[in-house]
């Protein structure tokens, strides 16, 4: 059994979805709505998996938090996950990224219950991925200082606390491919992530 008590799991799913052109929430991909399957992801690794969005659109799949700064993006989204929660570490995982698996997702909690780090974040050849990440409950004040100034970039507050990298070397040696992150943004994206094998985003590594 996974020990979950420590930690709470958030969907990210209030994002506007404007170059989609529909809500990316509910979106069918590969047999099942890309919230539903984040929603279970997010269940496997959490004692608890939260919904940050729209109540109105949410209510049914589970609890919803609503962002206490409207209309200010992901970080805002962090912030009301992180004032909602009660557990030292957090799950943040955008609803939009269907490749993600759970094995990845308990590799950065155990790396993040190994690190004293306000936020245990993977990077990829693309770059930093933090609505992918592990955050401790006190980066939401650090979020909240930001929001209340008028920033909205996530990756810049990292430069501010202590932050864990999970670089591409770490989760090559781990088994996972950066291709996990791939993140769906529009309808040409989407069409062409359908069409790749789940195998191919999961290294061969030796038991």
């Amino acid at each position: 059994m996974n020990d979950v008590d420590d930690v709470t799991a958030f969907v990210l799913a209030g994002g506007k979805s404007t170059r989609m052109g529909k809500d990316k929430a509910f979106l069918e991909f590969k047999g099942r709505i890309l919230l539903a399957r984040a929603l279970e992801l997010a269940a496997d690794v959490g004692q608890e998996a939260r919904i940050v969005g729209n109540p109105k659109k949410f209510a049914a799949f589970g609890r919803v938090i609503e962002d206490i700064y409207r209309d200010r993006g992901p970080l805002a989204g962090i912030h009301a996950a992180l004032k909602s929660s009660s557990t030292e570490l957090n799950l943040v995982l955008a609803v939009d990224l269907p490749f993600v698996q759970p094995d990845l997702l308990r590799y950065l909690i155990s790396v993040a219950r190994e690190t004293t780090a306000l936020v245990t974040v993977p990077r990829a050849d693309d770059g930093l991925q933090p609505l992918c990440a592990v955050y401790r409950r006190e980066f939401g004040k650090v979020a909240e200082q930001s929001l209340a100034q008028g920033k909205n970039k996530i990756d810049a507050l990292f430069a501010e606390v202590e932050t864990r990298i999970v670089g591409p070397e770490d989760l090559s040696e781990a088994g996972f491919s950066g291709q996990m992150f791939r993140n769906l943004n529009t309808p040409e994206e989407f069409e062409k992530a359908a069409n790749i094998p789940n195998e191919e985003l999961r290294l061969e590594t030796e038991s």
